[in-house]
């Protein structure tokens, strides 16, 4: 439970107050605890899908190799946040420094931003593989993925530093709290007594580039697949064609949706409870999603699965004989 007396002793002046997810709700204790469970969740399924692209010949492709990227990118989102919470929660101490905030929100916004450029390149490839099929190997070899790779996140380090130092240098004269469970700008901004408009501005600008042109890459090369597949004579190719985007349209839905609620929605559409739910469910619950989303929907990775497991189990007979 969330406990007063041992936060004030801890806390300086300068530091921030996180009320953590559940606050003082009855059942804390069990909503942690499966707090904790989505972690470890997170952290293997990610983990796992990393380790299984890298290690398996057969998902060297430009679609896997994009999918592991955005495994070790949610990998790095949910442990930006929940372990502060959740040490919070069990020493009760629920402050955070400016610096430990400042950082917080730094590579909050860097992983996401960074998604959300990559969620559009890995709408690029379906586009190129379904609708420039001749021109595929060209479009998307190696050193193409690796670059574009490499501009989501340089683009969203950019990101990240212009918008941190904006939000850290206000001052904050009323309560330190910040009605969050991890320093998000826009709940850290609602603590300061200064004109925000600046700041409001450039996250508004931030947001149409990060989010609204993902937007129109992605709409524009579905409608073009859509367009496609409308017009394949086969079924089993429409299905196909089909299979190839649904799980990427799942996640596409997710992320972009609860982002687009908290940041670019008025203030007067939703409260600081509800914001705060949202960033849960994006911030805990979609990296949890997204490896089984990838996973159990695509036969390639079911299968390097199993031969790997099959693989190991090989191994170890061999071991246990010649031992």
């Amino acid at each position: 439970m969330y406990s007063g007396s041992q936060t004030s002793q801890n806390q300086t002046s300068s530091d921030f107050i996180l009320v953590g997810l559940f606050g003082e709700t009855k059942h804390a204790l069990l909503l942690y605890t499966a707090t904790f469970i989505f972690f470890l969740m997170a952290l293997a399924g990610n983990a796992l899908l990393i380790i299984l692209v890298h290690l398996e010949p057969r998902l060297h492709t430009p679609m896997y190799f994009f999918i592991s990227q955005l495994s070790l990118m949610d990998l790095m989102y949910i442990s930006v946040t929940v372990p502060k919470m959740l040490l919070g929660q069990v020493t009760g101490d629920h402050t955070i420094s400016p610096s430990g905030c400042g950082i917080q929100i730094f590579f909050y916004l860097t992983l996401a931003g960074a998604e959300f450029l990559l969620l559009s390149v890995m709408a690029y490839d379906p586009y190129a593989a379904i609708c420039r099929p001749l021109h595929y190997p060209l479009l998307m070899n190696q050193k193409v993925c690796v670059c574009l790779v490499s501009g989501c996140w340089f683009l969203g380090m950019v990101d990240g530093f212009v918008v941190t130092p904006i939000a850290m240098n206000f001052p904050f004269c009323h309560s330190r709290k910040i009605l969050s469970f991890f320093c998000e700008a826009p709940a850290l901004l609602k603590l300061s007594c200064s004109d925000i408009s600046l700041y409001k501005m450039i996250m508004y600008l931030c947001c149409v580039l990060m989010v609204l042109i993902p937007i129109v890459v992605i709409s524009s090369s579905y409608a073009l697949i859509l367009h496609l597949i409308h017009r394949m004579s086969s079924s089993e190719s429409r299905r196909k064609a089909f299979a190839t985007c649904s799980s990427h349209m799942i996640v596409v839905l997710l992320f972009f949706g609860a982002t687009i609620y908290t940041y670019m929605l008025p203030d007067s559409y939703h409260t600081a409870e509800q914001d705060m739910m949202v960033s849960a469910f994006y911030t805990i619950i979609t990296p949890v999603l997204n490896p089984l989303i990838y996973s159990l929907r695509n036969k390639d990775v079911t299968g390097a699965l199993r031969s790997r497991m099959q693989s190991g189990l090989i191994l170890r007979k061999v071991v246990k004989r010649k031992s």
